[in-house]
């Protein structure tokens, strides 16, 4: 089953990081990134931009309206993801728990679901 691993940071204390820091944290992502590969967990994961790079994207009727930033008032942004192949839930926390980033804040694990049309999937 799949799963997406959400990394929530706060960005200000991302920002205060020094380069050391912040090269070793991005340093054993990667080398997670490899050893996710080599159990056949990996499927993705990338860093994401500052949330103040974000555009929300809202239908009104068959309009789009665009907002920049995020859409809540948080002190934790989605930083980053991992989509991972697990056989279970706990094993997805297992994989989740091992995040370099999850270390500095929260990551959610969602389980992904399977989209049906007419009851089968596509």
């Amino acid at each position: 089953m799949r799963y997406l691993c959400l990394i929530y940071l706060d960005e200000k204390e991302m920002d205060a990081l020094p380069a050391a820091e912040m090269n070793s944290l991005n340093v054993r992502h990667l080398e997670l990134n490899d050893a996710l590969r080599e159990s056949g967990h990996f499927i993705a994961a990338e860093a994401l931009e500052p949330a103040a790079s974000t555009a929300c994207v809202r239908m009104n009727g068959r309009k789009p309206t665009v907002t920049d930033g995020p859409f809540i008032e948080t002190k934790e942004q989605v930083a980053g993801f991992y989509l991972i192949e697990a056989r279970d839930l706990n094993e997805a926390i297992h994989i989740a728990g091992q995040l370099p980033g999850g270390q500095l804040g929260t990551v959610e694990v969602r389980p992904v679901r399977q989209l049906l049309v007419d009851g089968k999937a596509p």
